[in-house]
């Protein structure tokens, strides 16, 4: 049996997931942060690209107070994908050669999810090479408009999805849950 790839994503209304930090925190609510606990221990590893591991990485251990969610996201294997990269910390290891053929081996045998996370490119790397077995869509109630410049899908076949779960959560924020159809 293979590991499912999982990517979870925050997004506008609009399509697009740009530096969520600055505008899903009014939205935000104990039910959110309660969904993403739940998440987090779900998975056997993180997927992240470079740019999303340089920014948890220096973050989230210098962080107290983040109780069990902050201890797992601390101590949880972490596969990264990087051309640049050589030499990674925080429990994480380097998706060497071809990152399609390395996931692919990943996702490969025994062990639990991957759970792909933020990671822009990674994620339509991903979405365009049809790795990706279960999308999950935070829908945040918000419009960048003009100033959205990374709409989450850039490219790659059509396909349909199948929704499998919606849940709704306080400040109308909305997780969406599909699989691949």
């Amino acid at each position: 049996m293979s590991k499912k790839i999982v990517a979870t994503e925050y997004l506008t209304i609009d399509g697009f997931m740009d530096e969520p930090g600055q505008w899903s925190m009014p939205f935000f609510s104990d039910e959110a942060g309660a969904y993403k606990f739940q998440e987090l221990g779900e998975p056997e590893a993180l997927l992240l690209g470079r740019r999303t591991y340089e920014g948890f990485a220096a973050a989230w251990p210098k962080m107290t107070d983040t109780g069990e969610f902050g201890v797992r996201m601390n101590t949880m294997p972490k596969y990264v994908a990087s051309r640049t990269l050589t030499e990674l910390t925080w429990n994480a290891s380097l998706i060497e050669g071809d990152v399609v053929e390395g996931i692919r081996a990943l996702a490969k045998g025994e062990g639990g999810n991957l759970l792909l996370s933020g990671s822009a490119e990674l994620f339509n790397v991903c979405h365009q090479a049809d790795l990706i077995d279960e999308y999950r869509l935070m829908v945040f109630p918000y419009l960048l408009g003009s100033d959205g410049t990374k709409p989450l899908f850039r490219g790659g076949p059509r396909r349909t999805l199948s929704l499998v779960d919606t849940t709704p959560l306080p400040g109308g924020v909305v997780v969406q849950t599909y699989h691949r159809g």
